[in-house]
């Protein structure tokens, strides 16, 4: 066996191409680099800060502020746009630049042959012919022909979503490369986990498997998010609103015999009022808050309002390999004539244990497990070292003082060196003598051995079933006995309850003194055999668990196989009693009408390429479902650009996937996403509370304006004191309503549906109910003042406290669309208290402070007069309590989660 490796090694080499060959190849097929789309501009980003509906009313509220002599309104409206514009221009500009430094997708350099010398050349200037040496470690720079493999293996999990390395072989003569999958050619950004070889590039740039898949993001066209969607069903409303009233108030006028311009221009004037200037700029600073917070738990943002998205996402499809799982193989499962182990830990953890049942065991005691380890051990090409040594490098003596291992070589391989570490058993008994490479065609691999005493031994790992072939004896705790049809039966067994797990199992047997490699693997001992898999990780249990409660369905959507899919799926509980599990071949052979018949059942696909996982999330929104989805490697792309939030992993997430996803988790946490849903949840809630509180504030302005112009009272409030309470007054607390806690139970509601009205559950009655008591009460200490004093200043400015207590005390009310005034903590919010403390000292200045009153037309008020003010203002929230009360009844039985609508009467 020897032999023939030696002599393949020494096969000729292919020369490869000539540097002026190249140069002109360069020319005709350009750089191979993967297109990532117009760069966009800071100027471009800040531009698009102006296409929302809202933002364009106030534009044309300026214009008419403008026309009216108003200037103080005007640029008052302006720094609120502009400062809108900022915050939404800071957040994406920002974004960019990180997205930037998180480019890490392409190899930079790469090992080829020109002018029959092996050269180091930059990856962009590689071009079809140009033979390309590989080894392990290497990140692969174009799609490839095997020329020549020692041993090698892949890991292709960032293109297919296979989690085990993929084994190689040389191709055969003519091969053409027909997409992802074949044994005889390497692919653009998969990395080379053991062995060598030669390749020669067949396709670069655009042209690779991985390229075509960023081609399709090309064609993928981005939706608005339902806030943006529902902030511009809100702008017309406002807009329609604004002509109605000009309407109104122009025909009653003319009614009255008024001037018709006279009546226009106060139509307009109330029009202007109504909008609530403040609103773009709060929702922005709302979503930039959160967007901070979830920064904070390792979530980085593309755009603002993607947050809010995740907030009524009711699917989660997630790709399995790093996402859910970790991404490394670890042994979770070891058997020998004597012994069925458990064993505990994952990944590269230290910690963990072996178990017979439910007892705790010093596995390395026993003989037979002891020597299964060492062959673990010795047959392995891997590495395992301690993160820090005594000289700050690697420490190869696994201090137990890290947490973690950190390895260098094959995932199987590392797996197998972990285990038998922690079972205190590390590399370093045995000198090795010889070598035989695993190969795909003997699916095993020997190493030759002498021990402290000079004994030989052949040490062996393979498939069990083609090494019990070569096996006679069995080693036990007893001693080598021979290998009986009962125990063989046993053995055979136990491989298939494993693989019936999921598990990738590895047989192990020895030989004494073995006469050389050619008799090495005959006549050997059976020594056990070890399970493994790619485990899920820890925190995405906890993580499927609260979507589960947050009536959020999370599909997995794989290339990897099928039972593999479907035991990690089980696993995490993901798959339940009734669910489905679909393969790629059976979407092949489905109609859309027949999967979307079926996919509000299926939980997890399996074997699926990147057409199928876009096709699959097409089919989730036809049916008007949010869809989120999540993905790490380039077959991921084109779904996660589809979805209405797409989600890539920052640390092993390709750059092609960054690049098409709204959000990226910097820590690879699937438990990440759902904190993100959480803040998603939440800012949506807190966005409805201040376009209440902000709505019923304009509404109450608006009925104070119109009805006293319908009653033939003077001016109830100047123009400057309109803008003082919406700039003032209004602005501060309802930035604060954006810091608002989460309340109880937001995880245990049902997503909203996507078309859903901003207004929704009541929302709308509650606001202009409560607008209209505001300016009542408003309209009746005007007119009381009035009557009392004679002096129309006066009577104003006990209009404005009133207007502006109300407004103070409405934003307590806001804070809970559930509970009453009296049942929510007035103190949860500091923000709000010192927000509301601070207009209300802005109130007072304008009232009482010389300068502020002749800016604003006001007088000093008498202590009894502010009493009444405050009075009447607080008046309001009782009644509101009171005439509301059913409403808000009917509103939280609205928002109680996943009611079945049949069951409502007999509750």
């Amino acid at each position: 066996m020897r032999g023939e490796i030696k002599q393949m090694n020494q096969t000729k080499q292919p020369l490869g191409l000539s540097t002026k060959a190249a140069t002109k190849l360069l020319f005709e097929y350009g750089e191979n680099k993967l297109v990532s789309g117009k760069k966009i501009s800071a100027l471009k980003i800040f531009a698009g800060q102006f296409r929302d509906l809202m933002i364009m009313i106030l534009l044309a509220c300026t214009v008419v502020s403008v026309v009216m002599g108003e200037t103080v309104e005007a640029l008052a409206i302006i720094v609120i746009v502009l400062l809108n514009a900022v915050l939404g221009f800071a957040q994406e500009f920002r974004t960019e630049k990180t997205l930037e430094a998180l480019k890490n997708m392409a190899a930079p350099n790469a090992r080829v042959i020109r002018d029959g010398k092996t050269t180091l050349i930059p990856a962009a200037e590689i071009v079809p012919g140009d033979v390309i040496l590989l080894a392990a470690g290497d990140k692969i720079p174009a799609d490839a022909r095997l020329l020549e493999v020692v041993a090698l293996q892949c890991d292709e999990a960032m293109l297919t979503g296979e989690s085990l390395p993929v084994d190689k072989l040389a191709a055969k003569t003519g091969a053409a490369l027909d997409g992802p999958g074949q044994n005889g050619f390497v692919y653009m950004g998969t990395i080379v986990t053991k062995g060598r070889g030669k390749a020669e590039a067949v396709a670069t740039g655009m042209n690779t498997e991985m390229g075509k898949i960023a081609g399709m993001l090309h064609e993928i066209d981005e939706d608005e998010t339902p806030l943006q969607k529902r902030l511009a069903q809100l702008g017309k409303y406002i807009a329609a609103g604004c002509l109605l009233i000009c309407a109104i108030v122009s025909l009653a006028g003319i009614l009255r015999g008024e001037e018709l311009f006279d009546m226009l221009i106060t139509g307009i004037s109330l029009a202007v009022a109504a909008v609530p200037e403040g609103l773009p700029a709060i929702v922005t600073i709302a979503l930039a808050l959160a967007v901070s917070r979830i920064l904070k738990r390792q979530a980085l943002v593309k755009k603002l309002h993607s947050v809010e998205t995740l907030g009524c996402a009711n699917v989660i499809c997630t790709d399995k390999t790093g996402t859910l799982t970790e991404n490394k193989m670890t042994v979770r499962q070891l058997f020998t004539p004597g012994y069925n182990i458990q064993v505990e830990g994952t990944g590269h953890e230290q910690a963990g244990g072996f178990y017979s049942g439910t007892r705790r065991i010093a596995a390395a005691n026993s003989p037979a497990l002891k020597r299964l380890f060492d062959i673990a051990a010795e047959c392995n090409n891997a590495e395992i070292y301690s993160p820090k040594g005594a000289d700050g490098g690697r420490d190869r003596t696994l201090n137990t003082s890290s947490a973690v291992w950190e390895t260098n070589g094959e995932p199987t391989e590392t797996a197998l060196l972990i285990m038998a570490a922690k079972a205190g058993v590390m590399r370093g008994g045995y000198v090795r003598t010889g070598e035989i490479p695993f190969d795909s065609d003997r699916k095993r691999m020997t190493v030759l051995v002498t021990d402290s005493m000079g004994r030989g031994y052949a040490f062996c790992k393979g498939a069990p079933d083609l090494l019990l072939e070569r096996c006679k004896f069995v080693l036990t705790d007893s001693g080598v006995t021979l290998l009986t049809p009962a125990i063989k039966r046993q053995i055979i067994a136990a491989n298939e309850e494993m693989a019936e797990k999921a598990m990738r199992v590895l047989g192990f047997a020895f030989k004494e003194s073995p006469a050389g490699a050619l008799d090495a693997e005959t006549g050997l001992v059976f020594a056990g055999l070890a399970g493994m898999i790619d485990p899920p990780r820890k925190e995405a249990y906890d993580a499927v668990a609260r979507c589960r409660q947050a009536k959020i369905k999370t599909v997995m959507i794989t290339g990897d196989h099928k039972a593999t899919a479907i035991a990690i799926a089980r696993d995490l509980g993901i798959l339940r009693r009734h669910g489905m599990v679909l393969t790629g071949t059976e979407l092949d052979a489905m109609q859309d009408s027949g999967l979307d018949g079926v996919i509000h059942k299926v939980s997890v696909f399996a074997r699926v390429n990147p057409g199928h996982k876009l096709r699959i999330v097409r089919a989730f929104k036809k049916r008007g479902d949010i869809v989120a989805m999540t993905g790490d490697g380039v077959n991921d792309a084109p779904a996660v650009k589809e979805a209405d939030i797409g989600v890539s992993m920052g640390i092993t997430g390709t750059d092609v996937t960054k690049q098409a996803a709204s959000i990226i988790l910097l820590d690879d946490n699937f438990a990440t996403l759902v904190a993100a849903v959480e803040e998603g949840r939440v800012v949506y809630s807190n966005i409805r509370k201040f376009i209440r509180y902000l709505l019923s504030c304009n509404i109450g302005e608006v009925v104070t304006m119109f009805a006293g112009m319908l009653m033939g009272l003077p001016v109830v409030l100047l123009p400057i004191q309109i803008l003082l309470v919406n700039l003032a007054t209004d602005g501060l607390p309802a930035m604060a309503l954006g810091l608002e806690p989460a309340e109880d139970g937001v995880m245990e509601q049902k997503p909203r549906p996507s078309g859903e009205s901003v207004f929704a559950g009541g929302l709308f009655a509650t606001i202009a109910f409560r607008g209209c008591l505001i300016g009542i009460a408003t309209l009746a200490v005007f007119t009381v003042l009035l009557k009392q004093s004679g002096s129309v200043d006066l009577a104003r400015t006990g209009a404005l406290v009133t207007l502006v207590m109300s407004q103070l005390v409405h934003v307590f009310e806001c804070k809970s669309e559930r509970r009453s005034l009296l049942k929510i903590n007035l103190l949860s919010n500091p923000a709000l208290i010192l927000a509301v403390v601070a207009s209300g000292a802005v109130m007072v200045l304008a009232v009482y402070a010389p300068v502020m009153q002749t800016i604003f037309g006001t007088v000093a008020l008498t202590g009894w007069q502010f009493l009444r003010a405050a009075a009447y203002a607080l008046v309001v929230p009782v009644l509101s309590s009171i005439f509301m009360a059913r409403p808000r009844k009917k509103q939280s039985e609205a928002l109680l989660p996943m009611e079945n609508p049949a069951t409502r009467g007999a509750k």
